[in-house]
C-alpha cells in the first residue's frame, strides 16, 4: 500500500484527479441538487481509474453499484458494537450453525473477494487501461510474494478507504460554506487573486493557496469521517493518564482514538466548535505552522490516524480534496436556503459519517460556467469514447 500510495506516487496520479474533478465540478453546475451522486461518482470514479483502470462513463455501472455497497457494508459492520458478538466475545466460540453473524461474514467475504478478484482478471487480462493499483501489484507480484487473493485485498481496500471518506469529506466542506458564509468570500478572494478569471486552479497553484489547504483541513478538523476513531489493539498493556487520573488498559483491549473529542481539545484548537481556517494560517494560533506554500497540510494529520496504522491513502485524499475545493471556490457561488436550519448537526450514523441531506442554492461565477463546459468538451468526449471500447 506504502509503495502504491507514497508521495511519490500519489503526484503521478494528479492527471486524473485534474480530469475526474472537472467532471464533477461541470455537472455540479448544471445539477446541483444531486451533489451527492457527483461527490460519490467523483471519489469513486477516480479510485476506479487509479486502482483497476477503468473509467466511469454513467455512475450506473454495476461494478461501480457492486463496489460502493462493499464500502456501505465495510462502514455498517465496522461499526461499534453493529453486533453482539463485539460486546460478548465469548460468542465466538458458537458454532456457525448458531452464529448467524458467522454466516453473514463469510457471505459478505465471498461477495467482496469475488469482486476485487474479477477486477484483478480484468487487469490482468488487459481489460484495464494504463498503469493502476493492480497492474504494479502484478508486476511485483513475485517479489512481493504476495497471493491473488491477498494482492486483490490490498487494492479492494484502498479503494474502500478513499472512495466513500472523500465525498464525505466534500460534503462537509459544502456545509461549512453555508454555515459560514465568510469563509466563501475568503476562499474566493485567495482563488481569485492567485488563478484570475481566465483559467481553473491547477495542482500547480496548490503552493499559492494556503487557504484552500486551511479550509480542507479545517473542514476534516470540524466534522471528521471517521468521528469515532478505527479501533485498534493493544500489543501490551498501557497506562493512559487524563485530568490527573491514571487507567490501566490491558493488552488486547480494543482502543478507538476519538477524533470527535480529539478535534475538539481547546488547548490545541481554541473555539473548538467554530469553523476557523484562520487556525492554519495565522501565528496567533496553537497549530499555526510555516512555510505557508507547504503548510497546512494533511500529512500526518490525526483524521488520518496515528502511528504505523495511519491510513495509507491521505496523499491521494488530500489532492482530490485540495483540487476539487479549489476548483468549486473558484467557478461557485454558494449559499443557505431560506427557513433551512443548518446549524442543527444532522449526521449519519456509522463507522463512517456525512451530512445528512440538504438544501442549498448554487450559482456559477460570471462566465466561469462557459470556461469549464469548454475544457469538459475538449477532454471528456474522447476520454468517455475509449472507456466504451
Amino acid at each position: 500500500m506504502h509503495n502504491l500510495t507514497m508521495v511519490s506516487a500519489a503526484a503521478s496520479y494528479q492527471p486524473i484527479q485534474e480530469q475526474e474533478s472537472l467532471r464533477a465540478l461541470k455537472d455540479l453546475i448544471e445539477q446541483p441538487e444531486k451533489y451527492e451522486t457527483w461527490f460519490e461518482r467523483y471519489a469513486g470514479g477516480l479510485m476506479m481509474r487509479i486502482a483497476f483502470g477503468k473509467t466511469i462513463v454513467t455512475g450506473e455501472e454495476e461494478v461501480l453499484k457492486r463496489i460502493l455497497n462493499v464500502v456501505h457494508t465495510v462502514e455498517r459492520v465496522a461499526s461499534p458494537g453493529a453486533y453482539l458478538v463485539d460486546t460478548v466475545r465469548s460468542l465466538m466460540y458458537l458454532p456457525e450453525f448458531l452464529a448467524p453473524f458467522k454466516r453473514e461474514a463469510r457471505k459478505l467475504h465471498a461477495e467482496e473477494l469475488d469482486l476485487f478478484r474479477g477486477l484483478q482478471n480484468d487487469v490482468r487480462n488487459s481489460k484495464g487501461g494504463g498503469e493502476n493499483f493492480t497492474s504494479k501489484f502484478l508486476e511485483g507480484q513475485e517479489k512481493s510474494g504476495l497471493s491473488d487473493d491477498e494482492g486483490a485485498y490490498v487494492v479492494g481496500t484502498l479503494f474502500e478507504a478513499g472512495a466513500g471518506t472523500t465525498s464525505a469529506a466534500l460534503m462537509s466542506f459544502l456545509l461549512a460554506l453555508i454555515v459560514h458564509p465568510d469563509t466563501m468570500r475568503k476562499l474566493q478572494e485567495e482563488v481569485d487573486t492567485v488563478v484570475g478569471k481566465k483559467r481553473m486552479p491547477t495542482f500547480d497553484d496548490m503552493a499559492n493557496l494556503p487557504r484552500v489547504r486551511a479550509v480542507v483541513k479545517e473542514t476534516l478538523r470540524w466534522r471528521p469521517v471517521t468521528a469515532g476513531g478505527v479501533p485498534h489493539q493493544l500489543v501490551k498493556d498501557d497506562i493512559y493518564e487524563v485530568e490527573g487520573k491514571k487507567y490501566f488498559i490491558r493488552a488486547g483491549s480494543n482502543v478507538h482514538a476519538n477524533q470527535w473529542a480529539i478535534h475538539r481539545d481547546p488547548a490545541l484548537y481554541p473555539k473548538p466548535e467554530d469553523f476557523i481556517p484562520e487556525r492554519w494560517l495565522e501565528p496567533e494560533w496553537p497549530t499555526f505552522r510555516e512555510p505557508l506554500d507547504v503548510y497546512p497540510n494533511l500529512q500526518n494529520y490525526s483524521a488520518f490516524g496515528f502511528g504505523r496504522r495511519i491510513c495509507p491513502g491521505m496523499n491521494v485524499a488530500e489532492r482530490s480534496l485540495n483540487i476539487l475545493v479549489a476548483r468549486i471556490a473558484w467557478a461557485c457561488d454558494i449559499g443557505g436556503v431560506d427557513g433551512w436550519d443548518y446549524s442543527a448537526y444532522r449526521y449519519t450514523k456509522g463507522f463512517n459519517v456525512q451530512p445528512e441531506r440538504f438544501l442549498f442554492r448554487l450559482k456559477p461565477r460570471e462566465g466561469r460556467e462557459v470556461i469549464v463546459k469548454d475544457e469538459y468538451e475538449i477532454l471528456w468526449p474522447e476520454l468517455l469514447r475509449q472507456a466504451r471500447k
